[in-house]
């Protein structure tokens, strides 16, 4: 507990917790900045994943895999899904591959073109 606001010295806690504060702000709203992304980047650079998840008609040869369509899914499920891939968190070779070498700002363009389509039923 800090001592009076009369007192001349400062909490001895307080430089640590305007540092947490500061921190946790700054990862809160550059996630949020960084998932903004960009559409028209998005489309450019979403040519090799509209082969699996774009073509509404599409239907894979091995029905052992379902492939979601990703037209109005939401960027933030995109991004956290790109880089579990890219981590090997979440099990699929192929995506492994895809994610492998794309940035976060890829990431967050593929996202955002991807959640500004509509829903593919």
């Amino acid at each position: 507990m800090c001592p009076e606001p009369s007192s001349v010295r400062p909490c001895a806690g307080s430089k640590t917790i305007r540092r947490v504060i500061a921190v946790g702000l700054t990862v809160c709203l550059g996630g949020t900045i960084q998932a903004a992304g960009d559409v028209e980047a998005g489309r450019m650079k979403a040519d090799a994943c509209l082969g699996c998840h774009g073509i509404a008609t599409y239907q894979n040869v091995y029905p052992t895999y379902h492939v979601p369509k990703l037209g109005g899914q939401s960027a933030a499920y995109i991004v956290a899904a790109l880089r579990a891939y890219k981590a090997q968190d979440r099990q699929h070779p192929t995506m492994h591959s895809q994610a492998h070498d794309l940035s976060d700002e890829d990431m967050a363009d593929i996202a955002a073109y991807f959640s500004s389509l509509a829903q593919v039923e």
